[in-house]
């Protein structure tokens, strides 16, 4: 029985399992017009048979984009500028491609005339809230289908049973099936599902994908140099490079050298607990890379207030409020700080490790040689004046001691 109050549907479509059989099912349930939408985020697999599935479906409306340049240049250097991760660990490599998602699904809706977009996420994890947040946040007034929580199809096989039924052609893949649910994009990929969902239980090693081990990377470390301007890379090892080219870049040079992994259990926004693998080697080496010429180039109360917001800057990402005001709000400061973050970074890649070996700012460094020595500084600092500064400093301390009062 269709719904009549819906006429057309922007679909964010894989030409996986999931979204062939959601397509169909919107056909069924709401009797609607569907065009389909497939990003190339940098996932690492071809997104144009998605064109094919969707035509021999009936289609007409198809919108395949490669999105990699604007997400990496919107999305994940702004979000780095913020030395971001969420509960000291995450990169929040699959929270900061959502948003691009849901931008670039109403801009189809507003060039198509839809009148509601429909996404393939689960009702239990966080990209349901991620996309429907953002894409309320830019259309307000815009219908919303999660089929997942509308359906009764609830596991694999009954997907696969639709399918076969309703004669959807699902491409098998051959050899080994992989167990986990994965998710890609240039800046990680995730992994989450079969044996991670005991937290005790050590992810097998043949589960990575664009990483080596770190006992089994090279014996010799690799030196790479990144230049950095407002407080992005926009160089390495002295080539000029577009922002998702430095980003692939160094996910080869991270992921040979066995950096970036990360097995971590993260508290979901909609309350439970999950425990996810993931892989982030250009974005380890970027957030070790940027915190180095901050630490130059960065005034020490910038820098510490700038710390103190990041966790909040990180949750907002991870809920789904990307678009929100105060995030917005709070990108406007922290792209501020990052005029005169610019020099150079050089780092040592070994055996899974990230080392800062070298920073330097020709024109915006902060660090005074002639003050900060420990050999004569020729009375560019006065060291007695530290003891009024110290004594100042304990008056507090002092006083609630001649009180009688006691802290330890």
């Amino acid at each position: 029985m269709s719904n009549s109050t819906v006429k057309k549907v922007a679909l964010a479509y894989s030409g996986g399992l999931d979204t062939s059989v959601i397509l169909q099912w919107l056909r069924e349930t709401y009797g609607c017009e569907i065009v389909t939408f497939t990003a190339d985020i940098g996932q690492g697999e071809e997104v144009e048979p998605a064109r094919a599935k969707a035509q021999a479906m009936g289609i007409k409306e198809i919108y395949i984009d490669d999105l990699t340049e604007e997400f990496v240049r919107d999305f994940v250097f702004p979000m780095f500028r913020a030395n971001t991760i969420y509960e000291g660990e995450y990169l929040l490599g699959t929270s900061i491609a959502r948003p691009l998602i849901a931008k670039r699904l109403i801009e189809i809706v507003n060039a198509t005339g839809c009148d509601a977009i429909c996404h393939g996420a689960t009702g239990k994890g966080n990209d349901q809230v991620r996309f429907e947040l953002g894409a309320y946040a830019l259309k307000p007034d815009i219908k919303v289908i999660a089929p997942w929580r509308e359906w009764d199809l609830t596991s694999r096989d009954t997907l696969m049973a639709y399918a076969e039924t309703h004669g959807i052609p699902i491409e098998m893949k051959r050899g080994k099936a992989s167990p986990y649910s994965m998710d890609a994009n240039l800046l990680h990929i995730s992994y989450e599902g079969g044996i991670l969902e005991d937290p005790w239980a050590e992810p097998e090693e043949d589960m990575w994908r664009w990483s080596v081990s770190p006992e089994a990377a090279p014996d010799q470390p690799i030196y790479v140099e990144l230049a950095f301007e407002r407080g992005d890379i926009v160089g390495i090892n002295g080539v000029r490079l577009t922002p998702a080219t430095v980003l692939e870049r160094l996910n080869k040079l991270g992921g040979a050298n066995g950096i970036g992994r990360l097995d971590i259990v993260e508290n979901r926004y909609v309350g439970m607990k999950s425990r996810g693998c993931y892989e982030t080697p250009g974005g380890t080496i970027m957030l070790k890379a940027h915190r180095a010429i901050e630490s130059l180039t960065l005034d020490r109360e910038v820098a510490h207030l700038k710390d103190e917001l990041m966790p909040r800057y990180a949750s907002l990402i991870y809920n789904g409020y990307w678009w929100s005001p105060e995030r917005i709000l709070l990108q406007e400061m922290i792209d501020g700080s990052q005029t005169h973050v610019n020099g150079e970074v050089r780092l040592k890649l070994y055996k899974g490790n990230v080392s800062v070996v070298g920073r330097k700012s020709v024109h915006n460094s902060l660090f005074d040689t002639n003050i900060a020595t420990f050999e004569d500084d020729k009375g560019a600092y006065n060291q007695k004046d530290a003891e009024g500064f110290i004594k100042l400093n304990a008056l507090r301390m002092r006083i609630a001691a001649s009180r009688g009062a006691r802290f330890a």
